[in-house]
């Protein structure tokens, strides 16, 4: 992959209060899209609150492309149920990115680097902080899901650097 920039693993934590789509619960999983890459978490069964803590890793060769999530009901006997979906930006976190260097090693576990509000262009639920954490600058975002009556995915954003890549 000549283009590619680097990787992005995004750490699928848990979902909040989402929907009820069989008799009394879900069997939730979510899917994460970005350009033609598709990757899957595990199916938590029998839950609205499951914890999934699955990391998934996209290629990135774009930094502008978006990247969009979707959580799904898995059924035996019929399709799987749409519980939603939240797409969003990694340019603001990659921009911070780079300036990663300028930080290293000076900066005590927990520093705030940013913070990005939500606004109706986004799909945060809440403010959501940039950290520098264990060497590595991680985004915390809680996503409320789109298209349905309830229900966020909490992820954790955090970039690899591929030697040989052209980086950001």
């Amino acid at each position: 992959m000549e283009n590619l920039l680097g990787l992005l693993r995004i750490h699928v934590k848990r979902g909040v209060n989402l929907a009820i789509r069989d008799i009394s619960s879900s069997d939730p999983y979510v899917i994460v899209h970005s350009g033609k890459q598709k990757l899957k978490t595990h199916v938590i069964k029998h839950s609205v609150n499951p914890e999934w803590n699955d990391d998934l890793t996209l290629s990135v060769t774009d930094p502008n492309l978006p990247i969009k999530l979707t959580v799904y009901d898995k059924d035996l006997f019929s399709a799987d149920d749409k519980m939603g979906e939240a797409e969003f930006s990694i340019a603001t976190y990659l921009e911070t990115v780079k300036y990663r260097p300028k930080v290293e090693g000076g900066l005590p576990n927990g520093t705030i680097i940013m913070k990005i509000q939500p606004t109706r262009q986004n799909c945060l639920s809440e403010e959501s902080h940039i950290v520098w954490n264990q060497g590595k600058l991680v985004q915390n975002m809680f996503l409320r899901l789109q298209h349905v009556e309830c229900g966020e995915v909490e992820i954790q954003l955090e970039w690899i650097d591929v030697p040989g890549s052209k980086g950001i």
